[in-house]
């Protein structure tokens, strides 16, 4: 009699903080694209409501029931039922730097909200073809980075964009945050069950949201409530308009678009290391027709793979959390709920979802890769740091409205020298954030491989990497706020006397330059 394979359920009980997951991390970016679009600059309800927050949950459904999709062909090519859907979501960075690197620019220049949506849509659509493009390109990436680079990475954007927000906005509400924090963490990081299995991160999170409304910190607001399908005529005749005006920001769109295609391939290395191996290659290609499906509708921020698998599978979830998480997602955004929700879940039980899978993100890496190789996954995680330094220095500036960055000579984006001089007088750590934050995800994988390669007492490899390096900064994909021809830049300069260095210890390898085939640096 042939055995019957075991297949993933449609639904599991660790489902459940799966979606909280999904669903509550996701509310919190579409809350900053709305607040940017609707307060800051100006833009009309009709395209705020009317099309950008319905086409973006139109394409994060999309999305997550095709990743639910290939988590069913992954368990029934396996027999196996502990798979775990990757996760689906917009992406943090990149939602950053398309809204004040690409939009805001635009809205202030063309000063016409509709126009500056156009513009958006199309740089949207070109974002989603080159995250198609990523596709050809990102199965090779991935047999030939070494994993502790392309973890540590990952581990750094988790870090710092999840961790320290997830603790800042636990904080930031102590009454509810601690808590509820509390209560998560025996569960997450304890193991403990309430009776009939409930886990307590499901109790943490269900309980923090009726305790907020107790306590008067949430309310039921139901006034933005409506239909708002996007009509796709409108839509894609505007973007078509945009592209002649997007035109100059491809320096801007393309890299960030280059980063998140490489976000999707570190994140679905970070599930392959989690236990379920997935497909570099149809993932990236889900995520560019997710993204440029969305933009035709009308959206301005691409899909990617997100962060937080390996929480995600610890925590014993399926399948069934990215259907539900597509379904309540897609739901809001044409119903326009997410306005409730964000009125009902206050940011500290959000935070916790937050904080939960960035741990588990930085305790994987680690996990996954040999002892020897922590050095490279320390430092593929710093320049992650340095992304998030710019964004909340810069933001801050922009918010006082008294001092402005502008693109110097060289490309890189930075304040001016008086004012940089002033911010680092004042003890700011600001010398080189702005170079490492242009390509931030990329210089983190060159450094972490070129230390993975130092280690294997292989330089000739280290010089091959430095030589990608070099060419990677003379074309500002690194380093440079805008593409172009930079070949005698200091940072391109740089890359190239490392390749030439380590040829030449290479070459001296088995005589007067030695290193022993064992070293603990530790």
């Amino acid at each position: 009699m042939k055995e019957q394979k075991t297949l993933v359920p449609f639904f599991r009980r660790g489902d459940i903080g799966g979606i909280s997951y999904a669903v509550t991390n996701n509310i919190v970016n579409y809350l900053i694209v709305i607040a940017t679009l609707t307060y800051v600059l100006g833009w009309p309800d009709d395209v705020v409501f009317g099309y950008v927050v319905p086409a973006m949950s139109i394409g994060l459904m999309l999305g997550c029931f095709y990743y639910a999709w290939m988590g069913y062909k992954l368990s029934k090519k396996e027999g196996r039922a502990d798979v775990t859907a990757l996760p689906s979501g917009v992406s943090t960075p990149a939602m950053f730097v398309i809204l004040y690197g690409v939009v805001m620019p635009l809205s202030y220049s063309l000063e016409d909200p509709k126009l500056a949506w156009s513009a958006a849509m199309a740089a949207c659509f070109i974002g989603g073809f080159v995250e198609f493009c990523g596709g050809f390109i990102g199965p090779w990436m991935k047999r030939h980075i070494p994993r502790a680079a392309l973890l540590g990475t990952v581990a750094g954007i988790g870090f710092i964009w999840m961790a320290t927000q997830g603790v800042f906005d636990i904080l930031g509400d102590p009454m509810v945050g601690l808590p509820v924090l509390f209560v998560a963490c025996v569960g997450i990081f304890g193991g403990y069950l309430f009776p009939k299995k409930i886990p307590p991160l499901v109790v943490a999170i269900v309980g923090g949201v009726i305790y907020a409304l107790c306590l008067g910190r949430t309310t039921i607001d139901f006034s933005g409530v409506g239909f708002y399908f996007p009509n796709p005529v409108t839509s894609i005749q505007y973007m078509i308009n945009g592209f002649t005006i997007v035109v100059p920001y491809l320096t801007i769109i393309i890299p960030v678009e280059i980063y998140n295609f490489i976000e999707t391939m570190d994140n679905v290395e970070a599930s392959n290391a989690a236990g379920d191996n997935y497909n570099v290659r149809e993932a990236q290609f889900a995520d560019g027709i997710c993204t440029m499906i969305s933009a035709l509708l009308g959206g301005i921020i691409p899909n990617t793979v997100w962060l937080g698998h390996a929480g995600l599978k610890k925590s014993n979830a399926g399948i069934g959390y990215s259907i539900i998480s597509g379904i309540v997602l897609g739901v809001s955004g044409i119903f326009g709920l997410f306005t409730f929700l964000n009125n009902l879940v206050p940011p500290a039980v959000c935070a916790i979802t937050f904080l939960w899978c960035a741990v588990v993100m930085v305790a994987q890496a680690f996990h996954a890769c040999e002892k020897k190789y922590y050095a490279a996954i320390g430092i593929a995680m710093v320049p992650s740091v340095a992304d998030y330094l710019y964004t909340q220095v810069t933001g801050t500036a922009g918010a006082l409205a008294e001092i402005y960055t502008e693109v110097l000579p060289s490309g890189i984006q930075d304040f001016t020298p008086d004012v940089k001089q002033l911010i680092i007088d004042n003890g700011v750590m600001w010398n080189g954030v702005a170079a490492t934050k242009a390509g931030a995800i990329l210089i983190g994988i060159l450094l972490g491989t070129m230390t993975v390669f130092i280690i294997d007492k292989r330089l000739d490899k280290v010089a091959l990497t430095a030589v990608v390096g070099y060419v990677l900064a003379a074309f500002g994909f690194i380093h440079s706020a805008a593409l172009g021809f930079y070949p005698l830049s200091g940072y391109a300069i740089g890359y190239l006397i490392i390749a030439v260095l380590a040829i030449l210890l290479h070459l001296g390898r088995n005589s007067w330059f030695k290193g022993p085939d064992e070293f603990d640096y530790i």
